[in-house]
């Protein structure tokens, strides 16, 4: 076996040059066009097979070990930036106007390229196969138009692995749970319909504003007197647009939001959030003589961790880190939809550490001043290796 922290640590630099450059250069859901050429030239100049565009922006690549037949493993990388103003000041800061790397994307997609070449240099070390999957879109659920357009097959994939570089989790650490260890999320936009007209008179109205602010509250109630406290639910609402004067009653008020929840037996218990959710909307508008419009926008299930999987993963992480006192148990409301993956294949998500409050690395994701560590990639690079080559030789 060839020296893989070794390897890795060789590569760094070109890890780091990678992150950057896409860091500079990011591009919104389904328009990952200039990553995405990046992203099949660099495959190509490693000699992998089958390398091709999925789901519009999307890449997909093959490689094939030379120790004979065996399963195979699919590693996914997601590729998008999300609509937000830089405010690092970094040297290699977005030159894109309104669009930010804000949620570690850069890093994972350097990341897989990196695991690609050392593996590619290394073929002769492993059976079976590794699909590279680099994923368009994952901030509004674009793996489920990878699956639709085969991304699973030809060759069939037995598992998954991905990974998420995370502030709430300091550098060094890793979040491992088996399970179900994301939430179910929800979007939705809301409209609540009145009557509009003039403050002095709001008799001869129907406020669509109030009907509004009523319905934020009322759905809250939902995790405390609709369903069990102890399973978490979030009803939360991102925005709320309406009027045009002081003066004036609006007659529509629009909203948007999500619901998170993780609760067991998710296809039983989604249909029963949504028509409770639905229902307080129904009743609150009703009691003030409003009407409403709502629609849902495709989501995420939750995220399931094979169990079998994750084993595989914290000895590959014990060989890493050089020790099993960094895991943490993780579980999260957030959405990633490589909860779609984890619907139809044993897969497994592991969570990086990547805050450090010297290095600026702890702001939120989806913040204006977020960066990563870079010297953590490396740890995601080898975790990665490692888990690869004991899921294909193990017996």
């Amino acid at each position: 076996m060839f020296d893989i922290k070794k390897e890795v640590e060789s590569l760094e630099n070109e890890l780091i040059a990678l992150r950057r450059d896409f860091h500079e250069h990011p591009e919104l859901g389904y328009q990952e066009f200039l990553t995405s050429k990046k992203v099949c030239g660099y495959l190509t100049a490693l000699g992998l097979e089958d390398i091709k565009t999925v789901a519009k922006t999307g890449v997909s690549a093959v490689l094939r070990g030379t120790k004979g037949e065996g399963k195979t493993i699919m590693l996914r990388a997601d590729m998008d930036a999300l609509p937000v103003e830089e405010q690092t000041g970094l040297p290699y800061a977005s030159k894109n106007k309104g669009v930010m790397h804000a949620c570690g994307h850069d890093g994972h997609t350097a990341i897989q390229l990196i695991v690609a070449k050392i593996l590619a240099a290394h073929k002769d070390e492993f059976k079976g196969t590794v699909k590279f999957v680099f994923q368009p879109n994952e901030e509004e659920a674009g793996a489920l138009d990878m699956i639709n357009e085969g991304v699973l097959e030809n060759p069939h994939v037995d598992a998954a692995l991905a990974l998420h570089l995370w502030s709430p989790i300091k550098s060094g650490n890793i979040g491992l749970s088996d399970g179900p260890i994301l939430g179910t999320t929800e979007e939705f936009e809301l409209e609540i319909i009145g009557k509009a007209g003039h403050t002095s008179t709001p008799h001869t109205a129907k406020d669509a504003l109030l009907g509004a602010c009523s319905v934020v509250q009322a759905v809250q109630s939902l995790g405390t007197r609709e369903f069990d406290p102890l399973l978490p639910i979030a009803v939360m609402f991102g925005y709320i647009n309406g009027g045009t004067a002081r003066n004036i009653i609006t007659g529509s008020v629009k909203l948007g939001g999500t619901i998170r929840f993780l609760f067991p037996d998710e296809e039983i218990n989604k249909p029963k959030v949504l028509a409770a959710f639905e229902r307080v909307i129904a009743g609150t508008c009703m009691a003030l003589g409003l009407e409403y419009k709502i629609k849902y926008i495709p989501s995420n299930p939750s995220l399931f961790n094979d169990s079998k999987m994750v084993a595989i993963v914290k000895d590959a992480a014990a060989e890493t880190f050089g020790t099993r006192d960094n895991v943490e148990n993780f579980r999260s409301l957030a959405g990633e939809d490589f909860a779609e993956f984890s619907h139809k294949v044993p897969a497994v998500m592991t969570w990086v550490g990547i805050a450090d409050k010297k290095k600026k690395s702890d702001f939120p994701h989806h913040h204006a001043q977020f960066d990563i560590d870079e010297s953590v990639m490396k740890y995601g690079v080898e975790l990665q290796i490692r888990s690869v080559l004991s899921y294909l030789n193990e017996d």
